[in-house]
């Protein structure tokens, strides 16, 4: 039996097998992911969820734009924010970066409409969908978190719904179609 040494040909024969470099992460076949939105579009469209939608650009599967109504019986009720959904080449094992495009004053957005979402981060699981990423965010609309604020004036005034909502109201700018 041959027995190769694998430090002389690298030329990394100092380097402890477990220091070594990794090798690249395996990238997720480009029809993989065109196949999953595909799916994850069909899904959305059949589901029947009340207040969220969202649709490919025509030109780019990567790139959604997505729409999600405020909730009845919260100070959002009435409302309807567009979101931006970019999906990375290695989705679903990477999160997409989403945001919102209409100002949204919320405790867990800042003014350029990131998101401070947990599901959108480290708590990301491949088994999530669009539909899932939507309806969390539909949620955290009307329960956010106060405890990990990107909008301090926002987490301070929740507490008082009348004056919360007077400044949704005040900031809101309903979405062209």
């Amino acid at each position: 039996m041959a027995t190769i040494n694998v430090h002389a040909e690298t030329g990394q024969d100092n380097i402890a097998p477990s220091m070594q470099p990794l090798p690249p992460p395996k990238s997720v076949d480009s029809q993989s992911v065109l196949r999953r939105l595909q799916s994850e579009l069909m899904a959305l469209m059949m589901s029947g969820d009340s207040g969220i939608s969202a649709f490919p650009e025509e030109d780019n599967i990567l790139c959604w734009k997505g729409t999600i109504t405020g909730s009845k019986d919260t100070v959002f009720e009435g409302t309807e924010y567009k979101l931006s959904l970019i999906f990375p080449n290695e989705y679903p094992f990477k999160a997409p970066k989403v945001k919102f495009d209409t100002t949204c004053f919320h405790p867990n957005v800042d003014m350029h409409g990131n998101i401070c979402l947990d599901i959108l981060q480290d708590k990301w699981s491949s088994a999530y969908d669009v539909r899932t990423i939507l309806l969390s965010i539909q949620s955290l609309l009307g329960e956010p978190n106060i405890s990990s604020p990107l909008n301090q004036q926002a987490a301070q005034l929740w507490s008082n719904q009348e004056e919360y909502r007077k400044m949704v109201e005040k900031l809101y700018k309903f979405p062209a179609a």
